[in-house]
């Protein structure tokens, strides 16, 4: 495939060095338009496209396949765009600012009939993926999920709440839609939808009009529950994520880097209870998640036979749920 990028900062980076032949990039697109010719150095793309229109790249490139990185504002109307003329995209999470910005974007795409994979690449980690395999392959022994635990954060960084997340405008919102859209996904991946939402924010440390905390509560109609955190005021940066099974629990922490060595602690629970019996697995080679979303869209484009997993319906959803807090309390978005 030809694969256009707009946003070539950090995420765009990441998605370029997942790109891998017989695939090939034909266009960058930044508003910094020296953004994009660093990017295009850094992987000696020398016949390369380079704009700082989105629409030029879109239209003039010759990409089929456009990666969409940029601040959030702009996330949904460059994917729009793209799909209007029959482009398959990667869009970063969370995709749009509201779940109302995507449903014009289901609506073209469905039309159009192209893809739209949204990055929530967290799928794809190691760990992760195994807890999944785990849980799908042994259902005797571990059973249905119960509830789930998670914990995700950060520390920021100097003068991080004068960055553009900081800006409601640009981001949609604070550290809810940031972090939080990443464990809301993962939830509904491992227990499905949830018919009620719960929860708030809280502005602790940063001086933003955005939050700096989130707090989420989820729950089936069945009373199986989600209860989630995310925080930029975690002076240590961690990733927890609990998953409690009627015979088993599945404990993933770290996620590599400044997160700490990827491991998934698999307690399964024995007949007599008791200590149970423990398996350890862990990835410090670390993790190839953005290559292994990459792969998936293609393989769905190649085969005709559609996302397997992190569409644009996922993003729909989870961006549901923090719609419904922030409406609660009235957040200035």
């Amino acid at each position: 495939m030809k694969v256009g990028i707009i946003g070539c900062g950090l995420i765009g980076g990441k998605r370029a060095a997942a790109v891998h032949a017989p695939h090939t990039i034909t266009g960058l697109c930044d508003v910094n338009r020296a953004a994009a010719e660093r990017l295009a150095e850094r992987f000696g793309l020398k016949d390369v496209y380079l704009t700082d229109s989105y629409e030029d790249l879109i239209l003039h490139s010759g990409a089929d396949l456009i990666v969409v990185a940029t601040v959030v504002k702009m996330l949904a109307p460059i994917t729009l765009f793209a799909v209007s003329h029959g482009k398959h995209v990667i869009v970063e999470k969370p995709a749009a600012r509201s779940a109302a910005e995507l449903l014009p974007i289901i609506e073209k795409a469905r039309e159009q009939g192209v893809l739209v994979k949204v990055g929530f690449n967290h799928r794809y980690h190691p760990a992760l993926l195994k807890a999944r395999e785990l849980i799908d392959s042994r259902p005797d022994q571990i059973g249905p999920v119960m509830f789930i635990r998670g914990r995700y954060g950060h520390g920021g960084r100097v003068g991080y709440d004068r960055e553009w997340r900081a800006n409601p405008e640009l981001s949609g919102g604070g550290e809810l839609i940031d972090q939080g859209v990443h464990l809301i996904d993962l939830s509904r991946w491992f227990m499905g939808d949830f018919q009620r939402v719960d929860g708030f924010t809280g502005t602790y440390f940063w001086d933003m009009p955005v939050d700096d905390n989130g707090f989420i509560a989820l729950r089936k109609e069945d009373g199986r529950a989600a209860w989630l955190q995310v925080s930029c005021t975690e002076w240590k940066n961690m990733f927890s994520f609990e998953i409690y099974c009627r015979g088993a629990k599945l404990a993933i922490d770290g996620l590599g880097g400044s997160y700490g060595v990827e491991r998934l602690s698999y307690y399964q629970m024995l007949p007599e209870m008791g200590p149970p019996e423990t398996t350890i697995y862990e990835f410090p080679r670390g993790e190839n998640s953005w290559e292994l979303e990459f792969r998936e869209i293609t393989r769905a484009v190649e085969s005709g036979q559609g996302l397997s997993m992190g569409d644009i319906t996922d993003a729909y959803e989870a961006l549901r749920a923090v719609d419904a807090i922030y409406a609660k309390e009235g957040r200035n978005r």
